[in-house]
């Protein structure tokens, strides 16, 4: 996604007249061309600042290169850039957004530092402790389940409930996955992403090795560097024993290398493959009786009549993602339990707009309550306040849509999300770590071996940085 105003620029400090494009690369534009505008003129942007459209790179990575290219030429287009908290600081450090604690009005400021996530707020922030950019929306993954087949298993919706809010552990849910795919129609127990992108790295395999009490870099509190001081972590046996599960998972058939704990094949083995859509087409075609994904599949799974789905408000079941041990109890300090990779995006202001003003107030206007409510029922964008997860509104699925239903598991998962360990050199060592965990999954590599591989290589991108 990416967001970016253009247009007709005036002197800087007048807005009369002037166009904002918002541009964003995402399969669901069309709900937020459809509500955006309006609710962005209700919560204070002037009536004759028009929002149009430009459409921009869909890639995450893409766009942080792109946006590299703008802001080091001196670009003054776009005026606001939509960034990818996982990337965010790459910006900041090297001096390329705008600092808008000094821009955005006092209240503004004050109501970020106080009522927003902090961890999520720190994404986009200096090492100075200023905000680089206004948090837009965190994104926080759940698994994904189709209640009719859990029925057809024999459970009900006091089941239901209970699983929303209090994680299984690996092998529980594994067990579970088993039974509702015998007693269903699926045809898989379950899709997930394990492609070679930045997905499987900060995200999928990232939840998976925390909840084994895994680490890249000896735990949270060496995520953001220093780069070339931080312990390694990977070549260890929490990191080989949550391969080991996913390669059991994806595989067909019992050999040398399968975790006894865990049943074989309860994976659609084509999740090597798969990013964010195209694991959720097998779910959304009743293939998959789970899935793994962020809270927009929640809306595309119930918002349309899928035949191989049940209809209905509620009619998909959310919960948070398994663990391995206990959390606090992981080998890495910070690790272990339920965990949820952080994920979600910023609005930043390029320095050298000319278009101030008119920015500012798209800026600040997305801090509105009433803002985050519409596009949480638009797109199921998650309010960066967590005093909203349990506000009557945001819980009321006839208010603010599919999201409404799963606001409980989304409240739990929050509260235990994992960030990327973004710094200067994540994007390397991003590339590195999904080719490795890809290659142990899809057997083409021992777990032993891929940790051991990956050990040295992110050892010497941290010494050549």
């Amino acid at each position: 996604m990416a967001m970016g105003l253009a247009g007709c620029y005036g002197d800087g400090g007048d807005s009369d007249g002037t166009t904002v494009s918002i541009g964003m690369g995402t399969t669901s534009i069309d709900n937020v061309k459809d509500r955006m505008p309006e609710l962005l003129h209700e919560n204070g942007v002037d009536d004759d600042i028009t929002i149009d459209w430009n459409e921009q790179e869909e890639a995450s990575g893409a766009q942080r290169d792109q946006y590299l290219q703008l802001l080091q030429a001196e670009e003054g287009n776009p005026d606001l850039m939509m960034v990818d908290n996982g990337w965010a600081n790459i910006l900041i450090n090297r001096g390329l957004l705008e600092n808008v604690t000094e821009t955005l009005s006092d209240d503004v400021v004050s109501t970020i530092e106080d009522e927003y996530f902090g961890p999520f707020s720190d994404t986009v922030r200096g090492q100075n402790g200023d905000l680089y950019g206004v948090p837009l929306f965190p994104d926080f993954a759940t698994m994904m389940y189709n209640k009719e087949y859990a029925r057809e298993a024999g459970y009900t919706d006091e089941d239901f409930e209970t699983w929303s809010t209090e994680p299984m552990t690996w092998s529980e849910w594994a067990d579970l996955v088993q039974e509702i795919t015998e007693a269903s129609d699926a045809e898989y127990g379950f899709t997930t992403q394990w492609d070679i992108y930045v997905g499987t790295s900060c995200c999928t395999w990232n939840e998976v090795m925390t909840s084994f009490g895994g680490a890249y870099f000896g735990g949270r509190e060496n995520l953001f560097g220093p780069v070339g001081d931080r312990p390694i972590t990977i070549d260890e046996p929490e990191v080989i024993e949550g391969l080991r599960m996913m390669y059991t998972f994806a595989t067909d058939e019992e050999d040398e290398i399968t975790h006894d704990d865990y049943p074989v094949g309860l994976a659609d083995p084509d999740i090597i493959q798969y990013t964010e859509n195209s694991a959720l087409s097998p779910f959304l075609q009743g293939e998959a009786a789970f899935h793994r994904n962020w809270p927009y599949a929640l809306i595309e799974a119930e918002g349309d009549d899928y035949e191989a789905l049940p209809e209905g408000a509620g009619s998909i079941g959310s919960m948070p993602i398994p663990y391995a041990v206990e959390r606090g109890e992981g080998n890495q300090p910070g690790t272990g339990g339920s965990n949820s990779a952080q994920g979600g995006w910023h609005v930043a202001l390029n320095p050298y707009t000319d278009n101030t003003d008119a920015a500012v107030q798209v800026m600040e206007a997305m801090t509105e309550e009433d803002f985050m409510l519409g596009m949480m029922e638009a797109q199921g964008w998650l309010p960066p306040k967590p005093s909203m997860f349990e506000s009557e509104t945001a819980t009321d699925p006839e208010q603010v849509g599919v999201v409404g239903n799963h606001m409980d598991t989304l409240r739990v998962v929050g509260q235990n999300a994992m960030p990327r360990p973004s710094t200067s050199v994540w994007s390397t060592q991003s590339t590195t770590i999904a080719e490795q965990v890809n290659r142990a999954v899809a057997g083409e590599k021992t777990p032993e071996a891929a940790a051991a591989d990956l050990q040295s290589a992110i050892e010497d991108i941290e010494e050549s940085a």
